[in-house]
């Protein structure tokens, strides 16, 4: 099972979400930043709760948001999510093999 999938059922198992399984790295991130375009318009309580239980560095993404002022917010808190989901699985890979 390639990164993207096992990044895909982590999402899906752990945070309740529907993503399609096979599907390319730019759709995954158009799919995840359409769900924070949802919780930034419908449920902003629900996204900082999110990015709290993925433990997405605030102080990084205030600084990606200051420095790209204008630009897709949902675009950019996708691309830090599934960042950090990534840097999850590698050390969960890590420590499960032993190595």
């Amino acid at each position: 099972m390639d990164d993207s999938q096992v990044l895909i059922q982590d999402l899906n198992n752990s945070y309740g979400w529907e993503l399609e399984e096979a599907v390319s790295s730019e759709k995954l991130e158009a799919l995840v930043a359409e769900k924070i375009e949802w919780l930034i318009q419908k449920d902003f309580n629900k996204l900082i709760a999110l990015l709290y239980r993925i433990d997405v560095s605030e102080s990084r993404l205030r600084l990606l948001l200051q420095e790209n002022q204008g630009k897709d917010s949902p675009a950019l808190i996708a691309r830090l999510i599934i960042e950090r989901i990534r840097q999850k699985i590698e050390t969960r890979r890590k420590y499960s093999s032993g190595g």
